[in-house]
């Protein structure tokens, strides 16, 4: 069961539309009939600069009495994080704030000083202090409408298992790349498979594209 907490205090059920592994991001849908609703003006990430001004919104660890507001800055973007460690799942493009960011602040909006949402909020490093992610928007909206549209994101399927290139790889292979995807398995029948690659190729740039990782490829196959 989803329930919507809106502005004005109300709740309402909601249903989910579809939802992306990948790229952390889903769609809910509710009923707008004698809601008074107003959407927030979306940014451009694109444009976003180091060192701008940002406020991060959400229900952080679910406290009582409302939202959460917490400002910080832009502290870098084009960040990639692993967020499952066993299928090697990387988010890319990633924007890096000071902002404080909780258990619970997860699909709020991250906003500029315009008051635009650039980002989704994701995660932490539970490591640190002051090191949160937030999806930029762009990458959001573009998973957002293949979810609205499909319920799923379509992606292009080249055939392999892929492995990212780490330093004792790269040493234990003796490999003259540093960054790109290992191919573990190969499937019979597919794109890979009838063009060649093999098990042990290393795949460092599609259609021009540099690929560092598997959120890169994910990224490109969408």
């Amino acid at each position: 069961t989803i329930t919507v907490i809106l502005d004005s205090g109300e709740s309402v059920t909601g249903e989910l539309v579809g939802g992306d592994f990948l790229t952390d991001t889903a769609v809910i849908r509710i009923d707008p009939n004698g809601l008074k609703l107003t959407p927030v003006r979306i940014g451009d990430a694109s444009k976003i600069e180091v060192g701008e001004d940002v406020i991060a919104m959400g229900h952080a660890l679910g406290l009582l009495g409302g939202p959460t507001v917490s400002k910080g800055v832009v502290s870098a973007v084009g960040r990639s994080i692993e967020t499952d460690p066993r299928t090697q799942t990387i988010i890319t493009d990633l924007i890096q704030t000071d902002a404080a960011i909780n258990p619970g602040n997860s699909g709020g909006p991250l906003a500029n000083d315009s008051a635009e949402v650039i980002g989704m909020n994701t995660a932490i490093f539970q490591q640190s202090q002051g090191i949160g992610f937030a999806i930029n928007i762009n990458d959001a909206q573009t998973v957002a409408i293949q979810l609205i549209e499909n319920g799923f994101v379509r992606r292009g399927f080249l055939g392999i298992t892929p492995v990212n290139l780490t330093p004792s790889i790269v040493g234990q292979l003796d490999l003259p790349v540093t960054k790109g995807i290992l191919v573990q398995r190969v499937i019979s029948g597919t794109a890979a498979h009838d063009s060649g690659i093999r098990v042990g190729d290393v795949i460092v740039r599609m259609d021009q594209e540099p690929l560092y990782n598997t959120g890169d490829m994910s990224k490109f196959l969408i």
